[in-house]
């Protein structure tokens, strides 16, 4: 269409392809001469799920692109954060739409289930893409029969996943991202330094307050271990080796640069500057919660419609997507950041220099100071 063409007129039935759009619902049942009514339901709500998956992958693909520059622009992180929060809002909605799918019963299921053999919601290659595209490894994915994930697909779609997979998800780009924080030294200022400091201080007083408590002996033992010290939850990264060792173990996959930057960006998230990375992280810890909630409300409704049936894909069914919930989570590294944060009385004083460089700070004009 040339530039032009955008000031003749067009009606809204055409502009959405509507003659197209609703012919493409053809229940196998009709065809084989069986009234299976909520055949139609079925159909709609997995297209309807499939053209949100095509708009999160918009979505992310712009993200990829701004992410992808040498030096991410700041002006550019804010639309970044309202992206991330338009697929946010769409899993959201993913959410809520498998209601309309539980207002189909079991029986209502079975009249028609026979003749979906063997599609299954496991060959949503748009799916497979949001994943990839977000950072969810092969390798961390649970095996289909032992096999790669992407048995299922043909050559093409094979070759888009895999282009997917090697293109840097965002995962890697955020992480990359997160290495390149200019705070963490600054003019003699060490935060990893400061922040060891101020653990072991934050740890000193608790154990002296639970210690001097009227508690009993088996209730300080618990408090004590909940505490913990600088060698549980803090080891990793007050120690880079540890932290690595915990990489090569796969018990954590992000850098340890980036962990401390994000580290640092949760600790100082009032500063007005790492606002906008703090609401970036929060959002990206959203989309991983809510397609964890995903994978398992679909799980629930597939229990209730098939019990232990196997799915008509050949899965485990149930099991299979249950344990997709916990197993197919991307972003576990910023979860786990929670467990290394320390109460605001207790950060670190930042250099005045530095507090200045992370706020709104206006210089006038040297020509009328």
């Amino acid at each position: 269409m040339s530039k032009a063409d955008k000031y003749t007129t067009i009606h809204y039935h055409n502009y959405l392809e509507l003659d197209a759009l609703l012919e493409l619902q053809r229940p196998r049942s009709v065809a084989a001469g069986v009234d299976a009514h909520d055949e139609t339901l079925f159909i709609i709500m997995h297209q309807v799920y499939e053209l949100w998956f095509k708009q999160i992958l918009t979505e992310l693909d712009s993200v990829l692109l701004l992410f992808r520059e040498e030096r991410v622009r700041e002006d550019n992180m804010h639309t970044v954060l309202l992206r991330l929060r338009r697929v946010t809002t769409i899993i959201d909605l993913l959410i809520e739409q498998i209601k309309v799918m539980e207002t189909m019963t079991p029986l209502d299921f079975l009249d028609f289930r026979d003749y979906l053999f063997p599609a299954s919601g496991f060959q949503s290659v748009q799916f497979r893409m949001v994943e990839a595209t977000l950072g969810l490894r092969e390798e961390d994915r649970l095996t289909y029969h032992g096999k790669s994930y992407k048995i299922v697909f043909d050559e093409a779609q094979q070759g888009r996943l895999h282009h997917i997979e090697s293109g840097g998800s965002l995962f890697e780009l955020i992480e990359k991202w997160l290495e390149r924080t200019p705070f963490l030294r600054f003019q003699g200022f060490d935060f990893l330094a400061a922040y060891r400091a101020a653990v072991d201080r934050m740890i000193d007083h608790e154990r002296t307050q639970i210690e001097n408590s009227g508690l009993d002996a088996s209730m300080k033992e618990m408090r004590l271990r909940m505490v913990g010290d600088s060698s549980t939850y803090f080891k990793h990264v007050l120690d880079r080796e540890e932290h690595e060792r915990m990489i090569a173990a796969g018990e954590a996959r992000l850098s340890y640069d980036a962990t401390i930057a994000a580290l640092l960006i949760n600790l100082y998230r009032d500063q007005p500057i790492l606002n906008i990375p703090f609401n970036l992280l929060t959002e990206l810890l959203n989309i991983d919660e809510g397609l964890t909630t995903w994978r398992y409300r679909h799980a629930q409704m597939v229990m209730r419609m098939i019990g232990n049936k196997i799915g008509t894909g050949g899965s485990s069914g149930h099991d299979y997507l249950a344990r997709t919930a916990e197993r197919h989570k991307i972003f576990r590294d910023l979860h786990n950041i929670s467990s290394l944060l320390i109460p605001r009385s207790s950060l670190p004083d930042l250099p005045p220099e530095l507090e200045r460089g992370l706020g709104f700070y206006f210089q006038g004009d040297p020509a009328n100071a």
